[in-house]
């Protein structure tokens, strides 16, 4: 059996990604802000909600096909932007892509990534493009219609980090940007020879670190040098009339990812967005934040039926989905999930998370006597 293959929900594929990677790289994709709270209040807003089911419903044949920005999928599913994914397994970013196309879902290609997004015209799913605004706002404008060139459906704006998040850990572990060295993290990297070797040596093979991808070649740096004037993510004097200069230059789907206040979900459809992400970074961002499914009735109550609703942030299994679903989510965005695929086992990890969490959808909407994604309402709720 393969190493995905004996892996039998989320859970175990995390357990694998963290022995497998070293603590610095496996904190990066663990961990959250400052006292931790968010990931915790995540989970325990999906466990409040619990299911009423119905019983001799014919579930057959259950239909787990949905509707995210116009398209259909095999799942209510998204692959969330990642940026780090690189650094979980050799060119990670590509075997995500390439999983979701296999799973029938679509891709969010992130801005942060260590890939330019004309890298992935190859794939043939459903691509969308993540932005976060460089100092250089000339940069932004740029790799937008760079994503759009490539055939990128959607674009996300991240709205929820105006300011470089307080990951303290990652300064204690030399893991922060830029990656520095130290007595710690040396003896942690040597203790893990498969990821050195298999993600770090051939990267070093085929030319060096990686780098910030989606920049000119004269700005681009490796993650172990610092941003160059005009390279940095810089977000806090973003407004309202900036983001409507990025509705106006793109063609497609545009989505704003970070809104918990349903008065942002009124202004982001009065502005012209297609969609919204109801999410709070995976608990990445502000401590003590709303979590993302707390957070989604009322947002579903302000827009619901007149823009797309996705939710991300907390999802370990199919019937968190499941719960999003009913309380008024178009689909849902997982992020760390397909990540522990990815560090378990590269791109048949990936396949194993998404396979898991379609087959968990399809069994919890046949106990609950469901057979289409339409059919998911509140009256699923208890």
């Amino acid at each position: 059996m393969s190493v995905a293959g004996d892996c039998w929900n989320i859970a175990d594929l995390r357990e694998k990604a963290q022995r497998r990677l070293p603590r610095g790289v496996w904190e990066y994709l663990e961990r959250g802000v400052e006292d931790e709270t968010g990931m915790s209040r995540n989970r325990v807003a999906f466990d409040r909600i619990a299911f009423r089911p119905r019983v001799l419903r014919k579930v057959d044949r259950v239909n787990t096909q949905a509707t995210m920005l116009g398209t259909q999928g095999a799942l209510p599913l998204a692959i969330a932007p990642t940026g780090a994914a690189g650094m979980m397994w050799y060119r990670g970013d590509i075997a995500l892509a390439e999983a979701a196309a296999k799973a029938g879902i679509p891709f969010c290609i992130s801005s942060a990534s260590t890939l330019d997004v004309e890298e992935f015209a190859h794939v043939e799913g459903t691509r969308w493009f993540q932005l976060y605004m460089w100092e250089n706002r000339d940069l932004s404008y740029d790799v937008v219609r760079r994503a759009d060139a490539t055939g990128c459906e959607a674009l996300f704006v991240t709205l929820d980090l105006p300011v470089p998040p307080n990951r303290e850990y990652l300064w204690r572990s030399g893991f922060g940007m830029p990656f520095q060295l130290n007595r710690r993290n040396l003896v942690d990297i040597l203790a893990h020879p498969r990821w050195l070797a298999g993600v770090i040596g051939r990267y070093m093979r085929d030319g060096g670190l990686p780098q910030q991808a989606n920049l000119p070649a004269e700005l681009k740096h490796s993650v172990a040098r610092g941003a160059k004037p005009g390279a940095l993510f810089k977000q806090d004097n973003i407004d309202w009339e900036e983001v409507k200069k990025l509705r106006d230059l793109w063609p497609g789907k545009f989505v704003l990812k970070g809104i918990l206040h349903p008065d942002d979900a009124v202004l982001a459809r009065d502005l012209g967005a297609d969609g919204v992400v109801v999410s709070n970074h995976g608990a990445r961002s502000l401590d003590h934040s709303i979590a993302a499914i707390d957070a989604l009735p009322d947002i579903v109550e302000s827009v619901g039926g007149t823009m797309s609703i996705l939710l991300d942030s907390g999802i370990r299994r199919g019937s968190d989905v499941v719960k999003a679903l009913a309380l008024g989510a178009d689909g849902a965005m997982v992020g760390r999930a397909p990540l522990y695929g990815l560090a378990a086992a590269g791109m048949p990890g990936v396949e194993r998370a998404m396979e898991l969490l379609g087959a968990e959808i399809s069994r919890t909407m046949a106990m609950l006597g469901l057979v289409s994604i339409a059919e998911i309402d509140r009256h699923a709720l208890a």
